[in-house]
């Protein structure tokens, strides 16, 4: 997958819950249009100054349409990655083998919890700019970070998916 060159991106603040975006469905959009082609760039420069940020979605930073970045090529337990992409109009077309994991979330930054995801995935989107229809099949860690963030545009958190208030832990930090 090649990702088309993108303009130079503003680094946004990023929503933490209860917002009312980030519980609303995000609305489909034009991937050529030049305004979601900078929402792409803005994705990805927020995304890349972010500690420990492997994805990030439009309602993350006030903006409901279906766009997300991800990269998880430098997470610890990335299997198989594509790199840093961005996507719009997402959609999971196939999903298999459900694993429960623990997952984390800028929006919500005292809290962990225990989702159970697919483990394997076909995501069917369009590239920024160019409208370009792609199909990415992956596994493991990126397809629970690819079902997060479509979540995320469905108006999901993770403290939506978990199994229960017990799956849920106080976020820990590292010095």
């Amino acid at each position: 997958m090649h990702m088309p060159d993108l303009p130079i991106g503003t680094v946004q603040v990023v929503l933490v819950t209860p917002h009312s975006v980030l519980s609303t469905r995000c609305v489909e959009v034009d991937p050529r249009d030049p305004l979601t082609v900078q929402l792409a760039a803005d994705l990805i420069a927020t995304q890349r100054v972010s500690p420990g940020c492997v994805g990030l979605a439009a309602n993350q930073i006030g903006v409901g349409q279906r766009v997300f970045s991800l990269d998880v090529s430098k997470h610890p337990k990335a299997r198989i990655h594509h790199g840093e992409f961005v996507v719009v109009n997402p959609e999971i077309v196939e999903a298999t083998r459900n694993e429960k994991g623990r997952e984390g979330c800028m929006s919500v930054p005292d809290f962990t919890g225990d989702v159970k995801r697919a483990t394997r995935l076909t995501l069917k989107a369009q590239l920024p700019g160019t409208a370009e229809e792609i199909f990415i099949e992956t596994d493991a860690f990126e397809a629970r970070a690819i079902q997060h963030e479509v979540d995320h545009l469905d108006g999901f958190v993770f403290l939506d998916k978990v199994a229960g208030a017990h799956a849920i832990y106080p976020r820990q930090t590292y010095l």
